[in-house]
């Protein structure tokens, strides 16, 4: 994409696509006085009070609390009207939702709405330590308030049948010899998730992490690969398994952490899962990305 047709000469945007290192080399005046420059970019504690950062950080909390607000609708939805295939009906649904909630978010906060993708940025040295913390902070916060914001305009009854479409492993359901747990193994369930979780990162999340192939695709394509890549994971994940008591990979903490914290109860459950399993994914990733030439991979 040449902008004022002007054609850029390829060597130079090979070596503007390079990942920039995080600091220069320390000069001597510096080693004397104790500074190391690498460890503050990481750390990033410059961030912590950059107005530009907590307004980032503003958009990831609206953007969470609508995303868990559209997604815990749509699923409740589904259910409820029961057709014949709802999980396909739920992860298209999902893929749209998700892919213009990412188009609302990206020109602010870079659209991150998923502790996932922030924790991928991090490890990858995207972003500094600082930007993450704030971000998944506030991916929580959102989390939260669109969970609460769902238990606002459902009854009773909805909010007991369905949990507010929280994340769950197993669930406790009558039986023959009275109340029996259903739903999938500890095991299954978290290397669901860690699998889940990096085919996200792998097959669309580097594509937005990637200058050139990001620039070349363009902004929209993006989003939308992004949606229908989460929600065929949806679907994937509620399909393969076709066990009652288990909801599907949850491939966001924070979508799994606003329920689990406004309906509580049996979302506690296995809950772990739904942020070591992520947070494994995106180790594989990173493992992943530092084997590819710097000339691959780009920073922001």
């Amino acid at each position: 994409m040449a902008g004022h047709g002007i054609v850029e000469d390829e060597e130079n945007i090979y070596d503007r696509n390079k990942v920039q290192p995080l600091a220069s080399t320390p000069t001597p005046g510096q080693l004397k006085e104790g500074k190391d420059p690498k460890a503050s970019k990481v750390l990033g504690l410059e961030e912590l009070l950059s107005l530009e950062v907590w307004r980032a950080s503003l958009a990831e909390v609206l953007g969470t609390a609508v995303l868990v607000f559209a997604l815990d609708t749509i699923v409740i939805s589904t259910l409820q009207t029961e057709t014949k295939t709802p999980n396909l009906v739920m992860s298209v649904l999902i893929a749209f939702a998700v892919a213009v909630l990412l188009l609302a978010t990206y020109p602010i906060s870079g659209g991150h709405i998923n502790p996932i993708v922030t924790f991928a940025a991090l490890l990858t040295g995207l972003i500094s330590i600082s930007r993450a913390a704030i971000f998944i902070l506030a991916q929580c916060v959102g989390g939260i308030l669109g969970a609460l914001a769902l238990k606002a305009v459902v009854n009773s009854g909805i909010e007991r049948t369905y949990s507010l479409a929280g994340c769950t492993v197993t669930i406790v359901a009558p039986g023959l010899n009275g109340p029996t747990v259903i739903g999938l193994q500890t095991s299954q369930a978290l290397w669901l998730e860690i699998i889940c979780s990096f085919v996200f990162l792998f097959a669309s999340v580097w594509m937005a992490f990637d200058c050139r192939q990001a620039k070349a695709v363009g902004r929209v394509m993006v989003c939308v690969i992004l949606g229908i890549v989460l929600g065929l994971l949806v679907y994937i994940s509620t399909t393969v398994t076709a066990t009652k008591g288990y909801g599907g990979a949850g491939l966001n903490p924070a979508r799994c952490l606003g329920p689990a914290v406004v309906r509580g109860g049996h979302l506690w459950n296995g809950h772990w899962i739904f942020w070591i399993g992520p947070a494994i994914g995106c180790v594989a990733f990173a493992l992943y990305v530092k084997m590819i030439p710097s000339e691959h991979t780009h920073s922001y």
